[in-house]
């Protein structure tokens, strides 16, 4: 496998972690699953910064969101596979 573009850490994890400069919307990526070590593709549907989260399936509104195996947050939109998960559809259960 070349480089990935995203990595997912736990396989309970509902997004990955883009690894790779900013991608552009419509670019198919490829994902490691560390937990699994597998690989996975998914095409992004929006341009997403380098560190910024990828939904890895589609996500309803007020569903919680996994990263690294940890609750991170709610959504306060609904999410598609492959959307940029980020501070405006995704909010911290702290506030």
């Amino acid at each position: 496998m070349s480089a990935p573009h995203f990595v997912v850490h736990d396989n309970t994890d509902s997004v990955g972690v883009v690894v790779v400069e900013t991608v552009e919307a419509n670019t198919e990526m490829t994902g490691w699953v560390m937990e699994t070590d597998e690989t996975i593709t998914i095409t992004a549907l929006d341009a997403i910064p380098i560190g910024h989260k990828v939904a890895l399936f589609d996500i309803a509104e007020g569903a919680d969101i996994m990263k690294y195996g940890h609750d991170i947050g709610k959504t306060v939109s609904a999410i598609g596979k492959g959307n940029h998960v980020h501070t405006h559809n995704l909010k911290t259960k702290k506030w």
